[in-house]
């Protein structure tokens, strides 16, 4: 499926650029997408670089605390639930505590901690999967997790806000947590349909119940916070979280008396080699994306959706979000500019602004997140994960709307 996407998004993009070179007259289209494939695979190169640092430090860190028995503990903690949804993987392995623990940072919006230790559980996966291209069960449910993540502190997005003006930066945190929780519910629930999960266990009702409350309480504190408190109370919270669990770890491997500095160099070492892996991959998708974004296809598809709401005479002030929506799944880069561009064109406090940042934090990055996760250990074929994540990405966009037009 990969393939025919991949080539499938170059293709588009010539139709749209000799469409618009033949009967607009725009013949500089051709520079604008030879420039952007061109900037797009140097942006990949650089991005791989980048991540090259977070990956050192969070690989060496959770070297330590695979070595203190940390990720063992977590995966006891969650064995009733993972040996019914991740069947094919064994009690106590590697990969569960990896798994939870990039689970719980994109809760937190630690997307530093989350991306090193979703490659560090997909590299453990990969070593139980039978077909070294082709993704296995697990790898394909822990992906359509990772794209349509819920995120309860959006720190980003509230920052963002704050520096642009509004009034109440924080005013989009309910709504966020609930699209994003919708996101996740239907992505979850998809590849359960089709992997044949056995979702209406008891057990596996008792932890989705569970991590509901969690959500819920944490959702529940920062909105009962009174605003101008609310978006430092975020930020504070989330870099707390981030220092005390690299502080947890260090002080574990020293209780169980490791050599916690060798450790972390060990573990460092795996991230340069991660960071290399995954530039091509980079490259490829982020290449075609550049060419489907500068083509003009996705402003005709957002003038089009809203020719047809305006026919229905339903009410087209969501117009002005879709192009962050659209671009969301594709390029978190992209996807922000268009959020920060909307609030700046209509207000941080405009309705459109509004309907921005809920669309922005509503689901991740599905290509982004499949291209890196599953080009770190050379996946080709992505099964159902693709079309189970594209699924969960739409019914968020919907979800979001919808609630900004109830929140707002």
């Amino acid at each position: 499926m990969l393939n025919f996407i991949w080539a499938g998004f170059f293709v588009a993009a010539f139709a749209a650029a000799v469409w618009r070179s033949l009967w607009l007259g725009d013949t500089a289209v051709w520079s604008s997408l030879a420039n952007a494939v061109f900037d797009s695979a140097g942006s990949a190169f650089r991005l791989s670089l980048g991540l090259t640092g977070v990956l050192c430090l969070w690989l060496g860190l959770l070297k330590i605390a695979e070595t203190a028995g940390l990720t063992a503990l977590l995966a006891r903690l969650m064995r009733p639930l993972f040996r019914r949804i991740f069947p094919s993987v064994p009690d106590n392995h590697p990969a569960l505590g990896a798994m939870l623990m990039n689970i719980a940072a994109n809760m937190l919006g630690l997307d530093n901690a989350a991306t090193p230790m979703g490659l560090k559980a997909m590299e453990e996966l990969q070593k139980l999967n039978p077909t070294r291209q082709t993704a296995s069960a697990a790898q394909q449910l822990f992906m359509v997790i990772n794209a349509s993540a819920v995120t309860v502190i959006p720190i980003t997005i509230l920052m963002y806000r704050a520096e642009l003006g509004a009034t109440d930066p924080a005013a989009v945190f309910v709504p966020i947590l609930l699209a994003t929780s919708v996101s996740t519910l239907v992505g979850f629930l998809s590849m359960a349909w089709v992997q044949k999960l056995p979702i209406f266990h008891p057990v596996v009702w008792a932890y989705l119940l569970g991590f509901a409350v969690v959500v819920g309480g944490l959702g529940w504190y920062f909105a009962a916070l009174p605003p101008a408190a609310r978006v430092g109370a975020v930020s504070a919270c989330g870099n707390f979280v981030l220092f005390a669990v690299m502080v947890g770890f260090i002080i574990a491997g020293l209780c169980r008396r490791i050599d916690v500095y060798g450790c972390f160099t060990d573990g460092a070492k795996e991230g340069f080699s991660v960071a290399v892996k995954i530039i091509p991959y980079l490259v490829a998708m982020l290449t075609a994306i550049a060419a489907l974004r500068v083509s003009g296809l996705l402003d005709l598809a957002v003038e089009g959706i809203a020719a047809a709401a305006a026919e229905f005479g339903l009410n087209t002030d969501f117009a002005a979000a879709l192009p962050t929506a659209l671009l969301k799944p594709l390029s978190g880069s992209g996807a922000r500019a268009m959020m920060i561009e909307t609030m700046q064109t209509y207000g941080a406090d405009s309705f459109q602004g509004f309907a921005a940042a809920v669309v922005q934090g509503s689901t991740e990055t599905t290509f982004y997140v499949l291209a890196v996760y599953f080009g770190a250990v050379g996946i080709i074929k992505a099964g159902a994960a693709l079309p189970c994540a594209l699924l969960a990405d739409f019914v968020g966009m919907i979800a979001a709307l919808w609630l900004s037009y109830i929140f707002y």
